[in-house]
């Protein structure tokens, strides 16, 4: 046995236990947690980037919400709501907060800063055609806003496949479940292989996330994010003059 026999033994593909299966519990707590996290972090991004106010303390609880201990929490959660939440949902709720939880900040970062960083001529032009405020953040700081909204998008989405797996320490499917029953049987192809699994389905959905860029963000847009990043500092030199 090595995990390439384990990953293509069709034992495994077949059932309600299959990869298949477990693959799809995965992708629907994934999904579950980012809707919510949008509905959450998109509307405060654009209120803060909006009105400008508030920002340090958005960026402040973002980073706190970043280093949270996402097992510590969970198990917490769960202590704190199993005597008074019945049934399956004792186990799903907890992992959906914790994940939300996970995949606010970035969303939140990104849709602020993609509207704080909106072309200034770009909003001047639409002020001098007589647009409102209101039609201005609709026609033109979102679409600009649109690359750096979907970076963090992506890497919420990202964050949120690599961790769903704590889903398993509650007893809930999803590909941890190879993961925390490989490590209770002792067996490593199994725990090597779920492993595989959660990395292959992030580097799908990465791939995933760039064509759907490509399809939704305008061209003129990409090359403007593009050049930002790969601007470098430049430095004049000439002569300085000495003092008299």
């Amino acid at each position: 046995m090595s995990v390439i026999d384990w990953l293509t033994d069709p034992a495994n593909w077949t059932g309600p236990d299959g990869i298949p299966s477990q693959m799809g519990y995965h992708l629907l707590y994934t999904g579950i947690a980012l809707v919510i996290a949008a509905v959450i972090a998109v509307p405060l991004g654009v209120l803060v980037g909006y009105t400008g106010k508030g920002e340090r303390l958005v960026a402040g609880s973002a980073n706190a919400l970043r280093a949270l201990p996402t097992l510590g929490l969970l198990i917490l959660l769960f202590l704190l709501i199993s005597p008074v939440v019945p049934g399956q949902l004792v186990y799903v709720i907890p992992t959906i907060v914790v994940l939300v939880l996970l995949a606010v900040p970035p969303i939140l970062t990104g849709t602020y800063t993609g509207i704080q960083s909106a072309d200034p001529d770009a909003v001047g032009a639409a002020r001098g055609m007589g647009y409102t405020k209101l039609q201005i953040l609709w026609h033109v700081q979102l679409p600009c806003a649109l690359p750096l909204l979907l970076s963090g998008i992506r890497s919420s989405t990202l964050q949120v496949v690599s961790t769903a797996t704590v889903a398993a320490y509650l007893g809930l499917q999803g590909l941890g479940r190879y993961i925390i029953d490989g490590r209770a049987q002792a067996d490593f192809f199994q725990m090597a292989g779920g492993a595989i699994l959660v990395a292959a389905l992030a580097f799908a959905l990465e791939i995933a996330f760039t064509l759907l860029g490509t399809l939704i963000v305008s061209p003129g847009l990409r090359r403007t994010s593009r050049r930002r990043r790969t601007a470098a500092p430049t430095t004049v030199t000439g002569a300085i003059p000495r003092p008299a």
